[in-house]
């Protein structure tokens, strides 16, 4: 919970909340926040992570599990508050977390959904070992009420048996 006062700050920021799912809020509240690191430390298969630099909160991390027939599969994905923006962070916290998942995380498989307008996003998945597998077309509405297509990446384990 210490983390929570510092979340808004960093997230809420329309440039922040542009290519994410509706369910980042924007505006990002205290609230929002504090239903998060409920949520994040609860979990009891702890998915959820900080992205921490130099002792600062720069945003969050997280794979969700699927289930049924997709077990062993997880949606991935990551934000960032626009002071962290290009300077190799994003790519350095998807790669450890991808890495982490896939190797000792039970997966063999994550993928992530990205909105064709997010090249930064799109990018740092590919330096991280997803593979664009498809387009999705006029799968997403963003904030705007465009309709927008999005890059299909996925990510298995070398041996998706093993």
């Amino acid at each position: 919970m210490e983390d929570a006062p510092e979340i808004p700050a960093i997230a809420n920021d329309y440039l922040v909340a542009r290519w994410m799912a509706r369910r980042f809020p924007y505006p990002y509240t205290q609230e929002d926040a504090d239903r998060w690191v409920v949520l994040a430390s609860t979990d009891a298969r702890r998915r959820y992570f900080a992205i921490v630099v130099d002792g600062i909160l720069a945003g969050g991390a997280g794979v969700e599990p699927f289930a049924g027939e997709r077990t062993g599969t997880a949606v991935f994905g990551y934000w960032l508050g626009r002071a962290h923006w290009g300077r190799g962070i994003g790519t350095d916290a998807a790669q450890t977390l991808s890495d982490h998942a896939l190797l000792s995380g039970g997966l063999r498989r994550l993928e992530a959904h990205v909105f064709t307008q997010n090249v930064a996003s799109a990018r740092v998945l590919e330096k991280c070992g997803f593979a664009l597998e498809g387009t999705l077309r006029a799968l997403y509405v963003d904030r705007n009420g465009a309709v927008c297509d999005a890059l299909m990446f996925g990510r298995v384990r070398e041996s998706p048996t093993g």
